[in-house]
């Protein structure tokens, strides 16, 4: 970009209002980092991130499209930026870059009951949307962790996935249609339809961009009415691979409990000491849906249960997690004292997610003298296979290149095991800058298709440049 950055942000504010577009020194700190553990922790040792050139806030899908057309058309690259929940990077402002906020599009636009859809502007936050649709007795049954700060824009974006998946799917399976902006400023619209077969399915093309392609503008989503039945249940089991084994059998008979976790010993002894003995792992059971429904899928689920061995411990550390779930001012705490406090979600085919599991925690544990912590549970199920969320905490020295030595180190071993051992490098927190270079290992000859739809779309390599693709691969890192 050669245009004067004032230049620049005159040239915005002509088009979008004044109050649109902000270039305070506090705006663009706040902008200038997203929930990323390693920048949050290098800006505690003293290291700043780099600012945007500044922040615009359309009000509408028309301002999106102006605000694009503008700024790619003078060669400025575009962040988009939703509710800045993201861990991975992918909303981290580049060198000249302007962040697109979608803060101001928070509208409600309708509850369509016949069809069990709602209609939102991408800067909906989700918390927002379920509080409202569940005064008036519905729900998505979309629950990430991150639920009071994302919006529903960045949920499609980066492919979320809720903490009750198993029964009413992630985020892929909720999108019913939705409206996005390319980099050039057309306004392309999916309208919902309960199937459509003409084509692709384009809504795909939009769930996981994380930007790199355009701005989702518009969403439009699946609801169901809320559930007046649950079951709950609790069991300590004898190891990982006992829990794997029984939830792998559930998915395989066609049962699907709302909430399947299956956690480590060390996690157990954390979150739940008191309810296991120690050495045991813990597997938390939630089923819901209509009357009668829940109590039929718990008691099948009860006797596989009961047959594997496991030993019941009620429904009292199924409450105590829905209640504790989303705290996370313990990860805050430890980051402001210099500590890397990380989570990676991996997933694989039944055939090799306990390898994963083993051998990740292992090498992290042998390999990386700095890890004070190493958990791991499994949270995501299918047929198929499951996910695995490992959760994390190394001490590096007190010093931001160390920080980054020091995360390297771990993520470069749970990345190299779980591709070694056939599985994918994320589940449901997406790909962003952090995982870009492992993303043509992942996807094999199939990245070639990715890196042209990229072309195709973005030409100029302008929209979130560095997230979900990386800029440069090196020579062979297509290969299988």
């Amino acid at each position: 970009m050669t245009q004067p950055v004032d230049d620049l942000i005159t040239g915005l504010r002509s088009r979008l209002g004044s109050r649109q577009v902000l270039d305070s020194p506090e705006v663009l700190a706040v902008r200038s980092l997203d929930m990323s553990p390693l920048p949050l922790l290098q800006q505690v040792l003293g290291r700043e991130a780099v600012p945007p050139l500044c922040v615009v806030r359309p009000r509408s899908t028309d301002e999106v499209s102006a605000a694009l057309a503008y700024l790619v058309g003078r060669g400025v690259p575009v962040i988009p930026y939703g509710g800045g929940s993201g861990v991975q990077g992918g909303s981290a402002p580049v060198p000249g870059s302007v962040i697109v906020d979608t803060w101001a599009m928070d509208r409600i636009l309708g509850l369509d009951e016949e069809d069990l859809t709602v209609t939102v502007q991408a800067g909906v936050p989700l918390a927002t949307l379920e509080a409202w649709l569940g005064e008036r007795g519905y729900t998505c049954g979309h629950y990430p962790q991150s639920i009071d700060l994302a919006q529903v824009g960045g949920l499609v974006a980066t492919r979320s996935s809720g903490q009750f998946s198993t029964r009413y799917g992630s985020i892929e399976d909720l999108v019913a249609g939705l409206e996005a902006v390319l980099a050039d400023g057309t306004v392309v619209r999916v309208a919902s339809q309960p199937r459509r077969a003409v084509g692709p399915d384009l809504r795909q093309l939009w769930i996981g961009s994380e930007g790199a392609f355009g701005i989702v503008t518009e969403v439009t989503l699946k609801v169901v009415p809320r559930p007046p039945d649950r079951w709950l249940q609790a069991y300590a089991v004898g190891s990982m691979r006992v829990g794997l084994d029984l939830v792998r059998r559930v998915m395989r008979e066609g049962w699907k409990p709302a909430v399947v976790r299956l956690h480590d010993a060390t996690e157990a002894q954390r979150s739940f000491h008191g309810s296991v003995a120690e050495g045991e792992c813990i597997l938390l059971l939630l089923s819901e849906g209509p009357v009668g429904y829940a109590q039929a899928e718990g008691t099948a689920v009860d006797t596989m249960a009961r047959a594997a061995g496991l030993r019941p411990l009620g429904p009292a550390p199924v409450e105590a997690w829905l209640e504790h779930r989303n705290d996370v001012a313990e990860y805050e705490a430890y980051i402001r004292r210099g500590v890397i406090i990380d989570t990676i979600e991996v997933a694989a085919p039944w055939t090799g997610i306990a390898d994963i599991y083993e051998q990740a925690i292992g090498r992290l544990v042998d390999e990386v003298p700095e890890m004070v912590y190493a958990s791991g549970h499994s949270s995501h199920s299918y047929p198929q296979g499951t996910n695995l969320y490992f959760v994390l905490a190394a001490q590096p020295r007190r010093d931001a290149d160390d920080a980054a030595r020091v995360y390297e180190a771990i993520w470069s071993r749970v990345m190299e095991t779980t591709l070694a051992l056939g599985g994918t490098i994320s589940h449901h927190h997406g790909v962003g800058r952090f995982r870009a270079r492992w993303v043509p290992r992942d996807l094999g000859t199939s990245y070639e298709l990715l890196r042209r739809v990229k072309t195709a779309l973005d030409p100029l390599g302008l929209m979130n440049p560095g997230s979900l693709l990386p800029v440069d691969p090196a020579p062979g890192e297509t290969d299988h």
